[in-house]
């Protein structure tokens, strides 16, 4: 199983947006300054997560949540300013 996961920085309320087969492994990670990516914006909490079996689809669902129309529906159905 694969989960594309979205993220939402308590600090600067900016997303960020993966796949991984281990989503609490992959929050702690975040959390804990061990993604140089993420590192400066911590903490973070987990708005949306979805799982699916084949990494092709979870890698394209990936791409359009990090697209303008995927980031939009993200932020009117998820986020809480």
């Amino acid at each position: 199983m694969y989960y594309i996961y979205v993220l939402q920085s308590q600090g600067d309320n900016n997303l960020y947006i993966g796949i991984t087969k281990n989503i609490k492994k992959r929050l702690f990670e975040h959390n804990s300054g061990k993604n140089l990516s993420t590192k400066y914006r911590i903490p973070f909490r987990l708005i949306f997560s979805e799982a699916v079996k084949d990494r092709k689809i979870a890698r394209a669902r990936e791409k359009y949540l990090k697209s303008g129309c995927g980031r939009e529906w993200i932020k009117q159905k998820y986020m809480r300013l």
